[in-house]
């Protein structure tokens, strides 16, 4: 079934603030299982993120000649992007917890970015961690931890750059004409799996598969396979 897919490599970007340790932990095995090849670069510093992350993807599909693109959250969001701008070039889209369409606005994941960007700066990481910790997911804040002293004194430009970019209008979405699948967390505040269901129904061939935070905590796998679901509905329906 699965020998129908192209095999150009799939390239997936993670979230606001995160890496692509994490994108390996949730994408490399139901990937390999599929057979298809992960690139996951590692984030852009700081206020590079957006157009650093862009730049790459065009260099890659220059070596590659076309490609499967995707991410978590923001990098599901600069994907979407390359794809709107680059039809001849993308293959297919395999996104996971899309935040907003359009512009970012009051959007909850953009209001969160916003406020830690403003956190990190006026009292460090250490306390910006503690704040999010509150209602957050043991896994997640752990995560956080690791990844956010990654980005070390890049980590605040990269937060604002991704709180105020704009994503794909649902309009621009409606013109991506290659399989996409979404994948979404039905306990997911700060990413609403309604926006996953949007993006899902903007698109002209879309899919979409659903897990949960709780899910991925026990099995970061969970998410990746959601996506791919989604995109596997898409490809084959």
């Amino acid at each position: 079934m699965t020998s129908a897919i192209p095999n150009q490599p799939v390239v997936l970007m993670p979230g606001t603030g995160s890496d692509e340790v994490f994108v390996r932990s949730v994408f490399a095995g139901p990937l390999a299982a599929l057979g298809l090849e992960l690139i996951a670069p590692p984030p852009p510093p700081g206020a590079a993120l957006a157009e650093g992350y862009l730049a790459e993807l065009d260099r890659l599909a220059r070596v590659h000649g076309s490609l499967v693109v995707g991410g978590i959250s923001f990098g599901a969001h600069l994907a979407a992007e390359w794809a709107v701008a680059n039809p001849g070039r993308c293959e297919g889209l395999v996104c996971a917890l899309p935040a907003w369409n359009g512009e970012p606005g009051q959007a909850v994941a953009a209001v969160a970015a916003r406020a830690s960007a403003d956190l990190v700066e006026a009292r460090g990481v250490d306390e910006a961690l503690r704040v999010a910790a509150v209602g957050s997911p043991q896994w997640l804040v752990a995560e956080l931890g690791r990844a956010w002293r990654r980005h070390g004194a890049g980590l605040v430009d990269g937060l604002r750059v991704a709180a105020g970019r704009r994503a794909p209008s649902l309009v621009e979405l409606a013109g991506v004409r290659v399989p996409v699948g979404v994948g979404a967390c039905a306990d997911d505040p700060v990413h609403p799996v309604s926006v996953a269901r949007e993006w899902v129904g903007a698109v002209g061939c879309g899919g979409m598969g659903e897990t949960s935070l709780v899910g991925v905590g026990r099995d970061r796998e969970v998410l990746g396979r959601a996506a791919l679901v989604g995109f596997l509905k898409a490809w084959f329906g």
